[in-house]
């Protein structure tokens, strides 16, 4: 994960961790934003460096993670935006690191935002069937969840659409 956990990397390490990750294999990177320069309104340097970083991708899947429980509905919104103008493969809810993962308005929330130009991960707190399904019917292209095994064997054992 790129500029884990807060995003506070300078741009320069964040291109040289995707850079090294590729090298070592990768053929998908997760960044996490830098909720700093969002909390102090420089979006400029938000997107400079998202950009950035997804020109290190040379085409490999970018993630973006937002880190929504620390950030408000508008900066979720801006967040997005830039993602989707960048055209970044996923916005991503949570690192797992904060207080809080993903909620099923966020989810909403970030899929209005983007359309269906690009995807959204909703990770962190999803442990059951019912919150996967609460999130794919949000909008949701992926889960990143550390109970996968729990969550299909409630898929197997109900009567579920999914």
């Amino acid at each position: 994960m790129i500029g884990f956990p807060l995003g506070a990397n300078t741009t320069a390490v964040k291109v040289f961790e995707t850079e090294n990750a590729i090298a070592n294999g990768a053929t998908e990177v997760d960044m996490v934003i830098n909720i700093g320069w969002i909390k102090s309104g420089k979006w400029d340097a938000v997107r400079d460096e998202i950009k950035q970083v997804l020109n290190a991708c040379n085409g490999i899947v970018l993630k973006v993670i937002l880190e929504n429980c620390l950030l408000t509905k508008e900066e979720i919104v801006k967040a997005c935006e830039i993602c989707r103008d960048l055209n970044v493969a996923f916005v991503k809810t949570s690192t797992g690191f904060s207080k809080g993962g993903a909620t099923v308005e966020d989810v909403k929330l970030m899929r209005q935002t983007v359309g269906d130009k690009i995807g959204v991960k909703a990770s962190g707190g999803v442990r059951n069937t019912q919150t996967a399904i609460a999130m794919i019917d949000a909008g949701a292209t992926r889960i990143g969840a550390s109970a996968g095994i729990a969550i299909i064997k409630g898929l197997t054992d109900s009567n579920s659409q999914y």
